[in-house]
């Protein structure tokens, strides 16, 4: 399915100013608009809480919870006419057309067959630790596979660019990302040796952030509930001048307003806190683009690397 055409409407985001939109007819295209929007680099001006709500609408893809405003309006925690006001900001005719875009993937998400799989396995009459188990990782392939799903190769490709070529990168992290963080940078020190993890030695962030240049990149990660201290780093090092990549779960993220690309990964599972099974996957990813990038420069440094490891007799048979 398509979205009807555009009309000619009245931007309602505080403004007089009448123009004509041409919306959005695929969900990859709605998201790529938010992250403008979230970045004021688009003439549509949405609210931080119209923004939030947009973000997980969009991630909503598949969901029965888009076939009624109602519905979808409860899932996302707004009112049904905010939605409607929402899709005419956007430049669709109404929520129908909005609603074309939303369900043109499949209108079963692809967590719903693992949700479904995962319930399945609750009722089996297996050991209790089996069944929480299998549950977890349905969960956990399901948001792997939305991943794939919206994989915004533009996006990554940017990303990987913007790693191959800086001349120094940090990436910064804390909690649970901070296991994300120190992943990336073991993965990303394999293949050059400029890449550091930011405060990895309590040396002080703002000392570490006055110490990039504008040629220089910050990997910054955090997914909702948004880390504040991640956030307020990203601002500092951008308002400086640094490159920021920034890896999170949707496009309303606050990193995104900082970053010049984003990466988008699923963290919602039954797990007690967030998952970070699809953020790790995401580093393999961009570990093996940037290795891609470079492979001559990339097979210098794994060769040196092995080398010193068979040096320093580390590994055991």
């Amino acid at each position: 399915m398509t979205a009807s055409p555009a009309k000619p409407v009245t931007q309602e985001a505080n403004t007089d100013l009448l123009i004509t939109l041409q919306p959005p007819a695929t969900i990859e295209a709605l998201s790529t608009l938010l992250e403008s929007i979230v970045r004021a680099e688009s003439s549509i001006v949405l609210g931080p809480k119209a923004r939030t709500a947009l973000g997980k609408i969009i991630d909503l893809r598949g969901s029965p919870a888009l076939l009624s405003i109602t519905a979808l309006a409860d899932q996302v925690g707004i009112n049904a006419s905010t939605i409607t006001r929402l899709a005419r900001s956007l430049g669709y005719s109404g929520f129908s057309a909005f609603q074309e875009v939303l369900l043109a993937a499949s209108l079963t998400s692809p967590g719903d067959f693992y949700l479904r799989q995962a319930q399945t396995a609750l009722d089996s009459g297996d050991k209790p630790s089996k069944k929480q188990a299998a549950q977890l990782c349905r969960e956990s392939q399901a948001n792997i596979d939305s991943f794939i799903e919206g994989f915004d190769t533009k996006s990554f490709d940017k990303a990987v660019e913007m790693i191959a070529s800086a001349p120094r990168i940090a990436v910064h992290g804390i909690r649970q990302f901070h296991s994300f963080a120190s992943f990336l940078v073991y993965g990303l020190r394999m293949i050059r040796s400029d890449v550091s993890l930011l405060d990895a030695n309590t040396l002080g962030i703002a000392e570490e952030i006055a110490s990039l240049g504008e040629a220089d990149i910050l990997i910054t990660a955090s997914c909702s509930p948004y880390s504040r201290l991640v956030s307020e780093t990203a601002k500092a090092a951008a308002e400086k001048g640094v490159k920021i990549i920034a890896i999170t779960d949707r496009a309303s993220s606050p990193l995104v307003d900082y970053s010049q690309t984003a990466i988008f990964a699923g963290h919602e599972t039954s797990f007690l806190s967030n998952s970070m099974t699809t953020f790790i996957l995401l580093a393999e990813c961009l570990i093996n683009g940037v290795a891609a990038a470079i492979p001559d420069a990339a097979k210098v440094a794994l060769a040196q690397r092995d080398k010193m490891i068979h040096r320093l007799n580390i590994e055991q048979n």
